[in-house]
C-alpha cells in the first residue's frame, strides 16, 4: 500500500549523480548540510527564544498549539514525541507567563485543551515569520524542482507514524 511518498521522479538522478548510488562521503556531505541548515532555521528563533529564557521544546509546542488551538496534551505528546514530564515542564511555563490558556476538556474532564493567548500568538508569529522568511528565501533561490526534491526526501526520512501524523496535520490544514 502507497503511503503517498513515491511519485513520479522519486530517486532519479541529481546532476550527473544518481540518487540510487550516493557514496558514503556524498551521504555524510548531505547529513552535514542538513546539520548546518537546521542551525540556520533555528538560529533566528534561538535568539527570540533566549531572550525569554525559553528553548526550542518552547517554540515546538507553541507552534504546534497554534497549529491545532484546543489540541489535548495527549494529542501534542503524540506529535512532539516526548515524555509527560517534559512537556509538563514546557507547558507550566508558557501557561504561568500566560502565553498558553489550559482548559478542562468539553467532553472528558480529564482532558486539558491548549490554547495560545494573545500574547502566545503574538511570540509564535514573530518565531514562525523568521522562519518562513528563511524558508522562503531558499526555496526561491533553489526552484521549484528543488522544493519539490526536498520536501520528498524530508518525507521519505518519516517512519511511518510520523508521517500519518504529518499528513494528518497537513490535511487539516486544507
Amino acid at each position: 500500500m502507497s503511503d503517498g511518498r513515491n511519485g513520479p521522479g522519486f530517486g532519479t538522478g541529481f546532476g550527473s549523480e544518481s540518487l540510487l548510488f550516493l557514496t558514503d562521503e556524498q551521504l555524510r556531505q548531505g547529513i552535514e548540510a542538513m546539520f548546518f541548515a537546521y542551525r540556520g532555521f533555528t538560529a533566528d528563533p534561538d535568539r527570540i527564544l533566549s531572550e525569554l529564557a525559553y528553548g526550542r521544546a518552547h517554540h515546538r509546542a507553541l507552534h504546534f498549539i497554534a497549529r491545532a488551538p484546543g489540541t489535548t496534551v495527549n494529542n501534542l505528546l503524540g506529535i512532539l514525541g516526548v515524555s509527560k514530564q517534559s512537556l509538563n515542564r514546557v507547558l507550566r511555563a508558557l501557561v504561568e507567563d500566560g502565553l498558553v490558556e489550559s482548559r478542562v476538556g468539553t467532553l472528558d474532564k480529564r482532558e486539558r485543551n491548549l490554547t495560545l493567548t494573545p500574547r502566545g500568538e503574538e511570540l509564535e508569529a514573530r518565531l514562525s515569520d523568521a522562519q518562513r522568511a528563511r524558508m522562503r528565501g531558499a526555496y526561491k533561490e533553489a526552484g521549484p524542482d528543488a522544493v519539490q526534491g526536498f520536501k520528498k526526501v524530508l518525507e521519505a526520512m518519516m517512519d511511518q507514524d510520523m508521517y500519518r501524523a504529518y499528513k494528518k496535520l497537513r490535511d487539516s490544514a486544507s
